[in-house]
């Protein structure tokens, strides 16, 4: 397991440009960033040891870190 926290600008390298746009464009995009980046970093500061959780809400932070990716890459594919 990697304890790297997820960057949206490392997860989509081809789109920071695009990721830029719809930040300041989008209030819904920007909503989800923040929400992206809000539970990544409680994942990273999970998976640390920096604030420990039990494993039941470690995996339902991860669920849904990869729900709000989910629904970013969506945007971008369509952007």
């Amino acid at each position: 397991m990697s304890h790297t926290p997820h960057e949206l600008a490392e997860e989509f390298p081809q789109d920071v440009e695009k990721i830029h746009e719809l930040k300041v464009s989008n209030p819904h995009f920007a909503r989800l960033m923040d929400a992206y980046h809000e539970v990544n970093r409680a994942v990273h500061r999970a998976e640390t040891g920096v604030e420990p959780v039990d494993q039941a809400a470690e995996t339902a932070m991860r669920k849904e870190r990869m729900r709000l990716k989910d629904e970013i890459a969506g945007m971008l594919a369509k952007a």
